[in-house]
This record gives C-alpha cells, structure tokens and sequence, in this order.
C-alpha cells in the first residue's frame, strides 16, 4: 500500500529531514511511527499526502509514483487517504454532522449520499446521537472521534494519524487505539506517528523507529523484536 525508495528530505538551509528512508507497508498492515521530537515523522506523513515532496526518492501509495501525479491530480490522491490530527481541526462553528461532511461536499457527494455516508461513520466511532452538536459541546475524546469520523467518511484505503492521542489521558487513548484497529480489521493500512512508547508496547504492533531522519528500525517487516502479533 505504500513504499519509500531512498526517501530523502532536505530543507532550506540544509537541515535532512529524512535520509534514504526505505520501508513498505502492506495492504491492511497497521504500524507506529515513532522517534524523538523532529526525528522526520510529519515530514514522512506529508510526503504521503503531497504536502511537501521528497528531494530524492521515490514515495509510491497504492502502486503510485506520486511523483508522477500533476497538481489536478492532487486533490484526488488525497481523497484516498484519511487524516487524523492531534488537535483535531474541528469547525467550532459548525455541527458535528457538518464537520464530518466537508470531505464530501468538497468531494461533490450528492447531499443523500453524503448524509448517509456521514451517519455510517458517526455510528462507527459511537456518535450516531450526538450529530447536531457542536464540537465545543464534546469532550476531548469525543472530539477526537469527530476527527476520525471525518479522516474514514471517505472510506479511505489508507489512514493516517499524526499524534492522535497527544492530548488523552490513558483510558480514552486506549478507547481511540482500539478504533483504529477495528478500520484496519476490515483492510485499511493504518499509520499512527506518536510518542507514546508505553502504548505501543501494549498493543504490539510493527514499529517504524526515526533517529534523526534515518529509519533505525522496523524497515524489515520481518524482524521479530519489532514486528508483533
């Protein structure tokens, strides 16, 4: 579902984000993305989203060379994938329906499908009654939900999430690990970059470990001490 070929990222000034970065993930395949504070984990993230594009390298998802893709086909790309911050990035001044829609709207969704789309996924983060609130309404993991209502509505192939558990306390953290696992049940790619290190321990999943720019670890699908359950 998604390569990197010798990725490498240097910025203005000099500074490498990221240094030939090699590393698949499969079709359905849940993985961390982990390292200290500016170890490259948002810069990886961007790249997939062509937010920002590699200096040299190659960055293929779902078997294509985003280099290849010209700025129109942009908008398309990014419908496949679906995004979840840690500030979530909510409209305070909208409905928790409204701000799960505006994929689709953006989209084209006719305002049927939209809506039926939109109920399915407020359901599938349990938010099904809580609709025509605000988000200034929810609690913080509630709001949290929202978010990646709004990253699945589009019924992306592949989910990422940049620090989705920054702000919890542990209980609810574990309640937002235990969605993204039931979307990668039914063969999302899920990607999550966080800082947790007690949580990833728990639940045993394949890491991807950044030292300064450099993947340390978890390149190899295959290495048992970094690739588990």
């Amino acid at each position: 579902m998604v390569r990197f070929e010798r990725v490498s990222k240097r910025y203005p000034g000099g500074r490498d984000a990221l240094s030939g970065v090699n590393f698949e993930l499969g079709r359905g395949e849940f993985a961390f993305l982990t390292g200290h504070s500016g170890a490259g984990k948002s810069t990886l993230l961007k790249l997939m989203m062509l937010m920002d594009r590699p200096s040299r390298g190659k960055v293929f998802v779902d078997g294509q060379d985003l280099a290849s893709l010209r700025p129109g086909q942009v908008p398309f790309h990014r419908r496949k994938i679906g995004v979840v911050f840690q500030n979530h990035q909510l409209l305070f001044d909208r409905t928790v329906f409204d701000n799960v829609a505006l994929p689709l709207q953006i989209a084209g969704f006719s305002p049927a499908e939209a809506a039926r789309r939109v109920r399915a996924a407020l359901d599938s983060v349990g938010l099904l009654g809580k609709e025509a609130r605000t988000p200034i309404e929810l609690s913080g993991g509630e709001q949290q939900r929202v978010g990646i209502a709004r990253a699945v509505v589009n019924k992306p192939a592949l989910l990422l999430a940049d620090e989705p558990t920054g702000n919890l306390d542990p209980e609810l953290s574990a309640e937002i690990m235990d969605l993204f696992v039931r979307f990668q049940q039914v063969g999302v790619t899920v990607l999550i970059a966080t800082h947790d290190i007690a949580l990833i321990e728990q639940m045993g999943h394949r890491r991807l470990i950044l030292d300064h720019g450099q993947l340390v670890a978890g390149g190899n699908a295959v290495e048992d001490d970094i690739y588990g359950g």
